[in-house]
């Protein structure tokens, strides 16, 4: 064997590796979502959007506009699942935008958490119509555990 390679073999050997080399599974699925714009604790900017595919690493959204590389985003992802089919909720993630094409930013995510929202009920409805007996969850803001990626 040869210890010297051609030009040919080290080309098709970097081509090998220019495809998607991320570590986490995607998936395309548009949702609702909020962002905010955060530098150093304070919020610069938000906006509405929609996600465009999503991992446990990452998300690709369209923020509906340019966001700058490097600056800290949290977002606020409206969930398709219903906790114990009553209840929304929302993935909350923060993390930096590692890339942007147009008005779609990719987030790295360094910290996520799924949160109840309240119902569109309860919040037309005044308290003292709301019902009486509260479900186990009733006064639950946050799922008991946050994830941290390292």
């Amino acid at each position: 064997m040869n210890p010297i390679a051609t030009w040919e073999e080290a080309q098709s050997r970097t081509d090998a590796i220019t495809g998607d080399r991320r570590h986490d599974r995607r998936y395309d699925i548009e949702l609702e979502l909020r962002w905010k714009l955060i530098r150093r604790r304070k919020v610069l900017e938000t906006g509405v959007g929609r996600t465009v595919d999503l991992s446990s690493g990452g998300i690709l959204f369209d923020a509906g506009r340019d966001l700058p590389v490097g600056l800290s985003v949290e977002l606020s992802v409206s969930w398709p699942v219903l906790l114990h089919n009553v209840a929304p909720l929302q993935l909350v993630v923060s993390g930096r935008v590692v890339r942007r094409e147009g008005r779609h930013a990719a987030l790295r995510i360094a910290q996520h958490e799924f949160r109840t929202m309240s119902s569109a009920t309860e919040r037309r409805q005044p308290q003292s119509q709301l019902h009486t007996s509260a479900p186990p969850f009733a006064g639950v803001t946050t799922m008991p555990r946050t994830w941290t990626r390292q």
